[in-house]
């Protein structure tokens, strides 16, 4: 089934921005602001799908007992996908400008260490329209859950010409774009590049580790689309080769949205093509996650959907383009706080949990009634007692977020246990100290703007699962 997006037909959509002052963003009202015009702008809005599982809920079962191996797999994966963490939060790797993208969106580049920790506030809010061009739908959106767990998004990318449609996982946490083609091991739909007269091998082997499993292949070069935005030679890996971890998953490949200083290719990323090649109504992208919802989760590619938002957007700017990693101000157990120090949370959603360092999740669960480690699933894990109503926020730019609790409980320890496990896990051995993850648990009630102007930024808004 197709349905139509709703479309906000805007006269000089192409050429407006929609800005405020850097005054306090509550109850402040929108001013559209001429740019100078760009050639070929547009934005386009890509659904998204879940993984199917063998277990499926529409809602999360809070009374189902809690089950680690999803988690425990992700702990492992998050370990290898964040392993030059250290290397990038002690400057010890090269990093992109901290420049907007009037020139290029990676120039001027500014190391973590010496990056200022502006305030929300501090940040010019603007919002770029929806723009919609002649012909141009939406695609259906499927919302699946697995064990409870709303646990991967995944959406359509055409490749090649004529093109072939594949769908990739879109992760703001890694900055590769892959997708199988002659994988004798891979079980889901692949890419022929024999079919494809714009194919091109770039002569390079391309392999990425993700936890325990890995894919390796070619680095290639190919027409990449969304829907009407194209890069005609967008470099990704043509992955002949995958471990058996990935059996199971419904989404052929994968999306990197995080800076491509990062990428194991060395390549501009799709949507960095895309910001050079002003294709965009604007440089940035914005994320909605549906909770337990078959229909409704997307990324939108230029644009902002604020059908999807309940509010404003709080901005925080970003300290390193790599990952899309903001300051950690503090986590707050109602209104008691704990304040973090020098702690860089990277906006990832290609992960389903939030990771916080070790120090910092045993000082929030302190804060918790009858919060413990509970060592018996695992020394990054964490029970509390399941009748107590509390809150959870984290703090971004001096402002705090709320989790949405349901999501924070992952259910009973055991059968007929009165403590319940955390939604938040504990990086620990292997991790850097000062390395936050905040996945899908956080981004599912805050829309999420990532933004490469302004010095690179990213907005949170309250979204529509929050109604």
């Amino acid at each position: 089934m197709r349905s139509l997006a709703l479309l906000l037909l805007l006269p000089t959509a192409v050429s407006l921005y929609y800005a405020m002052s850097a005054a306090p963003l509550a109850g402040a009202a929108a001013i559209p602001v001429p740019t100078a015009p760009r050639s070929r702008r547009s934005s386009f809005i890509v659904p998204m799908k879940r993984r199917r599982g063998t277990t499926m809920l529409h809602t999360k079962n809070a009374s189902a007992v809690f089950d680690p191996t999803h988690a425990k797999e992700e702990l492992q994966m998050i370990l290898v996908k964040y392993q030059n963490a250290s290397k990038i939060l002690k400057n010890l790797l090269p990093l992109p400008p901290q420049d907007g993208v009037a020139e290029h969106p990676l120039i001027g580049a500014t190391p973590i260490a010496s990056a200022p920790l502006a305030t929300a506030q501090d940040a010019p809010l603007v919002i770029p329209p929806i723009l919609v061009a002649s012909g141009t739908a939406t695609m259906p959106l499927t919302d699946m859950v697995l064990d409870g767990l709303d646990v991967l998004y995944y959406g359509p990318l055409q490749i090649g010409t004529p093109p072939q449609t594949i769908t990739v996982d879109v992760d703001t946490g890694s900055a590769d774009l892959w997708v199988p083609a002659r994988c004798a091991t891979c079980m889901n739909k692949q890419f022929d590049p024999s079919a494809s007269t714009t194919y091109a091998d770039a002569g390079k082997q391309f392999a990425v580790s993700y936890g325990t499993g890995a894919v390796t292949g070619v680095l290639a070069q190919d027409v990449v689309a969304v829907q009407g935005l194209a890069v005609q030679k967008q470099a990704f890996g043509a992955v002949t080769s995958e471990s058996d971890d990935f059996d199971g998953y419904p989404n052929s490949g994968l999306l990197g949205l995080a800076f491509s200083s990062i990428a194991s290719s060395g390549a501009p990323t799709f949507f960095e093509n895309l910001i050079e090649e002003e294709q965009l109504a604007a440089p940035i992208f914005s994320v909605f996650l549906a909770r337990g919802e078959e229909t409704g989760s997307e990324v939108c590619f230029g644009c902002m959907n604020p059908v999807k938002t309940l509010g404003d957007i709080s901005w925080i700017p970003v300290i390193s383009k790599t990952y899309w990693s903001i300051a950690l101000d503090s986590v707050s157990v109602n209104s008691t706080m704990a304040p973090s120090t020098n702690v860089v949370a990277a906006i990832d959603t290609g992960t389903t949990l939030i990771y916080l360092p070790e120090q910092l999740a045993t000082e929030l669960y302190d804060m918790i009634p009858c919060g413990r480690q509970a060592a018996e699933i695992g020394p990054e894990f964490f029970t509390y007692c399941c009748d107590i109503d509390f809150s959870v926020s984290l703090s971004f730019g001096g402002e705090p977020f709320a989790l949405n609790m349901s999501d924070f409980n992952m259910g009973p320890a055991a059968d007929d246990s009165s403590s319940c496990v955390g939604g938040i896990l504990a990086l620990g051995q292997g991790f850097p100290s000062n390395l936050a993850i905040i996945g899908d648990e956080f981004l599912k009630s805050w829309y999420s703007i990532f933004d490469y102007a302004n010095g690179a930024r990213v907005g949170f808004a309250p979204s529509v699962n929050n109604r």
